[in-house]
C-alpha cells in the first residue's frame, strides 16, 4: 500500500461526493464500518456524525480509521484511505453537517436539533481498486 500524499487523480476522485464507508476498531479489536458522507479537506477527509454515534466513541479511544470511497457509476472502482483522527470538534452551528448535506443531497441538513461531532482524518496510506 502506498503511503500519503495521494496522487492527484485520486484526490480529485475524493473531491467528488461518492458513496462512502468508515471503519473504526471497537474496544474488542473488531472492525465496526457505518456508511458515512465524507468531503475532502485540504488533504484530509472530514466526517461528521451524532455525538452518540458509536463511531465516535471507538474514535475517541482509538485513532485508527480507514475510509472506502466507491464510484457512484462503478462501484467496482473504489479508493480506500486508512488513517487518524488528528482533530475532533463540535460542529457549532452545525456548519459541517450543513457542508456534507450540501454536497450530497443540496440541501441544509434537516435536523438542527442533535448536537453533531467532526472528525478530520490524516491519510497514512491509500489503495486504489479497480
Amino acid at each position: 500500500m502506498p503511503r500519503a500524499p495521494l496522487p492527484p487523480e485520486l484526490v480529485e476522485f475524493l473531491k467528488e461526493p461518492h458513496a462512502a464507508v468508515i471503519a473504526t476498531v471497537r474496544s474488542d479489536g473488531a472492525p465496526y464500518t457505518a456508511a458515512t458522507w465524507y468531503d475532502w479537506d485540504d488533504g484530509r477527509i472530514l466526517v461528521n456524525m451524532d455525538f452518540e454515534r458509536l463511531r465516535l466513541k471507538h474514535m475517541r479511544r482509538d485513532a485508527r480509521v480507514a475510509v472506502t470511497v466507491i464510484e457512484l457509476g462503478d462501484w467496482y472502482h473504489a479508493v480506500s484511505v486508512f488513517g487518524t483522527v488528528v482533530e475532533l470538534r463540535d460542529d457549532e452551528g452545525l456548519a459541517d453537517i450543513d457542508r456534507l448535506s450540501q454536497r450530497y443531497r443540496g440541501t441544509s441538513y434537516w435536523n438542527r436539533e442533535r448536537k453533531r461531532v467532526t472528525a478530520l482524518i490524516e491519510p497514512e496510506r491509500w489503495h486504489e481498486h479497480s
